[in-house]
């Protein structure tokens, strides 16, 4: 396993090294994205059921419960699940190798404990098989530098898709990570609807993807996979005519026709002199060819990002 001890640096984490472990984590983030699910009211493209990046791991955020509010946390520094209720109570499942179904039986019953009592699908979304959490004894992994490795690499990802998202003034998603698919992401609308999308995700309802593509879009993310250390990704749907045919100026950016999206490898970014730049070039060029292709309004739905800068600079301080 690679070393880092910086938390600036690019770390490397090659996907063969922590397949178990990541096979794991998947099922353990579905089922805490599931109680999210449960309670939290629906927005557009299921984004209320999302986790995202936190100082610590990944966090659920708020989540309503009757007149209450609790939230978890997977803290990949101290290695525990944390769930933290409105009334100061706090409860902690231990990160450490132990059985899908172990862990699935410890977050319920840490819920109950709280007063949190929670019935969730018990069974994993967009894999194959779908081993109901319950019974699954099959996922035991969790090595503790894996996972908080993959939270740092999150932690990079997240930093440039959040300045990426800042050029855009029309309807976008948050930075957020989906349990699904184990990716982060940041998507961009153009505002007209799509095509009723035809589903096909193993174990997930046509209509749950078509909720999700309801209208036309540009998204980008990083997921573990699509490179030996995983990949950041772009995908429009519906895809333009000549999209899949444009040539990107970043290297080791490619089209991948299996996957139907671009796909730029971590490992070509860590390695590259300016990392930032590298994945910054990537997320406008695969937008540009979705909003150019596409004939989005791209006067109206875009911004620059530094337009008070000078403001700012004169007098920070200043609400004036």
């Amino acid at each position: 396993m690679a070393q880092t001890n910086s938390t600036t640096a690019w770390p490397r984490l090659r996907v063969a090294d922590w397949t178990d472990t990541r096979e794991t984590l998947h099922m353990w983030t579905q089922i805490v994205g599931k109680v999210r699910l449960a309670h939290a009211p629906l927005l557009n493209h299921w984004w209320q059921v999302t986790l995202y990046v936190s100082p610590r791991g990944l966090t659920t955020s708020a989540i309503p419960y009757g007149d209450r509010l609790f939230d978890i946390e997977f803290d990949f520094l101290a290695h525990r699940l944390v769930i933290r209720a409105d009334s100061g109570e706090t409860r902690t499942v231990a990160l450490e190798p132990k059985s899908v179904a172990q862990f699935y039986s410890e977050t319920m019953r840490a819920l109950d404990g709280l007063g949190l009592e929670t019935r969730i699908q018990g069974r994993p979304n967009e894999v194959d098989p779908s081993i109901p959490f319950a019974e699954d004894t099959r996922h035991t992994s969790y090595d503790p530098h894996s996972a908080q490795t993959f939270w740092r690499q999150l932690v990079h990802a997240n930093r440039l898709l959040d300045e990426f998202r800042s050029g855009f003034t029309g309807k976008s998603s948050p930075v957020h990570f989906y349990w699904g698919a184990m990716d982060l992401a940041c998507t961009r609308f153009s505002g007209r609807t799509a095509p009723e999308h035809g589903g096909g995700a193993p174990h997930c309802a046509d209509w749950v993807m078509v909720e999700g593509y309801s209208h036309e879009l540009s998204s980008c993310g990083f997921w573990p996979g699509g490179g030996e250390e995983g990949a950041f990704y772009a995908y429009s749907y519906p895809e333009p005519e000549g999209y899949r045919e444009c040539r990107l100026r970043v290297p080791g950016a490619t089209y991948a026709a299996e996957l139907g999206e671009f796909v730029l490898p971590y490992e070509a970014v860590r390695t590259a002199n300016d990392p930032n730049a590298a994945v910054t070039e990537f997320l406008a060029e695969t937008y540009a060819a979705a909003a150019e292709l596409g004939q989005w309004n791209r006067n109206v739905l875009e911004c620059d990002p530094r337009r008070w800068s000078d403001r700012r600079a004169a007098a920070p301080w200043s609400l004036r």
